[in-house]
């Protein structure tokens, strides 16, 4: 194996819900709360749009950036929903967001290059700025902060060696929405020391309170360094149809394009055109997944709110509740405490440590109401035992 592998730590959302399913098939009632993924059907004018795609022979290579029609369809929703605008040469459409923040990390750093990283993160961020041989900086942001990190501590964190700054709002996986005055500050400190801003905002339209912030839609300034990263899993319903984009400065998005054609090349030209009519085409279903994504979240942050030990704020966007652990009874881990409820209760839920922030655990409510009722019902019985 080349040597870089040894750092390279797994996905841990993925392997717990590996688990969990596999628990599943063996017949056992697991309620697993550990990915993050909808569970709404894909609305059926895109799976119309993808037949159609098929049987009209669209079935071929397309360029290695994306269709352009979908690029201008990009572009169009930056600049109705933002006021931002982007020429199609700064859009690039890969095989989900995941692939262009891949690309980017690959194509922006060098050996020794500093990437700082807000805490609590996404599981893959360090793990791409690693392999691209970069060196993820940490900065942490816990419950006492909203779960965003102080301008002085991120501006603490800035050292020659650093390169960007990563920014995950809605955030994954505490749910957090960046207030945009201090959004607007952090442009500017990127500004300031000449650094790019990675936003990764493939939630924006998952946003219960208060409205998202694009951060390349702040000022020209901190659009020409922000590389914005979103797509159509999380707001369609289309995860297994692995269809996302970046956007960008031209020259960045050019050696994207050029890396990723020597990779997967162009993503899958139905995927394409679903997304596409996704972007152009009226989709009732996006407000009812949006209305229910509430619902949801609200049942399952009352029901956890009233257990001993446990502390949380709302999220305002997003679908997870992160919830610190700390002060439960008979605490050690929460890998340890995660390990207990899948074990004891059935329960599949991801340990903070996965996300850089040891002592709590993540539940994403992307899942029914009746399974939210149930599965705070045996998480609060659990505590009550111990």
């Amino acid at each position: 194996m080349a040597a870089r592998m040894a750092q390279l730590a797994p996905s841990a959302t993925l392997r717990i819900n590996a688990l969990a399913k596999e628990l599943q098939s063996q017949g056992k009632p697991v309620l697993s709360f550990a990915t993050g993924e909808p569970d709404f059907p894909t609305p059926p004018q895109i799976i119309a749009a993808a037949e159609v795609a098929m049987r009209s022979g669209k079935t071929k290579y397309t360029a290695t950036p994306g269709i352009p029609e979908l690029r201008r369809a990009v572009a169009d929703r930056f600049r109705r929903n933002y006021q931002v605008d982007y020429e199609p040469a700064e859009i690039i459409i890969g095989a989900g967001g995941k692939q262009e923040l891949y690309n980017l990390c690959q194509v922006i750093l060098n050996p020794g290059d500093e990437v700082i990283i807000f805490s609590p993160y996404w599981v893959s961020y360090p793990e791409m700025v690693k392999l691209a041989g970069g060196i993820p900086v940490i900065v942490e942001g816990g419950i006492e902060t909203g779960f965003v990190p102080t301008l002085a501590a991120v501006e603490a964190a800035i050292t020659k060696r650093t390169k960007a700054i990563i920014v995950n709002s809605p955030n994954n996986p505490t749910g957090a929405v960046y207030p945009r005055d201090y959004l607007q500050a952090l442009g500017q400190l990127a500004v300031n020391y000449n650094l790019l801003l990675v936003s990764d905002e493939i939630y924006d339209d998952l946003v219960y309170d208060g409205a998202h912030t694009c951060i390349a839609a702040l000022s020209p300034e901190i659009r020409e360094r922000t590389i914005t990263i979103g797509g159509v899993s999380k707001s369609f319903s289309m995860t297994g149809w692995r269809l996302g984009w970046a956007a960008g400065p031209a020259p960045i998005i050019k050696a994207m394009t050029d890396l990723q054609s020597h990779s997967t090349s162009n993503p899958s030209s139905i995927s394409q055109y679903a997304a596409l009519a996704g972007l152009t085409q009226d989709i009732p279903e996006l407000a009812m997944m949006q209305a229910a994504f509430r619902r949801r979240r609200d049942l399952m942050f009352e029901q956890l709110a009233r257990v001993k030990g446990f502390s949380l704020i709302l999220p305002q966007g997003a679908f997870y509740l992160f919830i610190d652990l700390r002060q439960t009874p008979g605490y050690t881990t929460s890998e340890e405490f995660c390990a207990q409820l899948l074990s004891e209760q059935l329960v599949a839920a991801v340990p903070g440590e996965a996300f850089g922030a040891p002592g709590y655990f993540r539940l994403s409510y992307a899942t029914a109401e009746s399974d939210i009722i149930e599965g705070c019902r045996r998480i609060a019985e659990f505590i009550a035992r111990r």
